[in-house]
């Protein structure tokens, strides 16, 4: 099991139907303090994104609507976009190098891994949030330009 100092600080909204994998989602976020939010569809995921802030995106590859490219693209714009981690049953190498070329955090293989998960979104977080020396900084730098 993976600890962070900041546990409760650790956020992720799952897009798509995660029918086998949900339960497993839900035990691993709560054993471990972290919060999970779902959503079916775009509107609602656009929704919670624009009113709260995640660390993470999980999002299944095979959406027949909004495929992980599309919410990619639309995390994007938002101010302070999170890192997106693909979940795909037929994950692959060349997924995987898609995926992190065109701006992705990782893939996950389904059916999900606990130590995978737990290890893949604890590293997510580590990226989208500075550490907070270097936020201090440069906190510090735009106060005094």
């Amino acid at each position: 099991m993976i600890a962070t100092n900041q546990n409760h600080a650790v956020s992720a909204l799952a897009v798509g139907e995660f029918k086998q994998d949900l339960p497993l989602l839900q035990n691993i976020f709560s054993e471990l303090g972290w919060r999970l939010f779902e959503a079916h569809d775009r509107r609602r995921a656009m929704q919670y994104l624009e009113r709260h802030q995640v660390q993470v995106v999980l999002a299944e590859s095979e959406m027949p609507s909004w495929n992980w490219r599309k919410v990619l693209s639309d995390i994007r714009r938002l101010a302070q976009p999170p890192q997106l981690i693909v979940t795909s049953r037929t994950a692959d190498d060349y997924l995987w190098a898609e995926v992190l070329n065109i701006g992705g955090f990782d893939v996950l293989p389904q059916p999900l891994e606990r130590d995978e998960v737990e290890r893949v979104i604890a590293a997510a977080c580590r990226h989208a949030r500075p550490p907070a020396r270097a936020a201090s900084l440069s906190a510090a730098t735009s106060i005094v330009a």
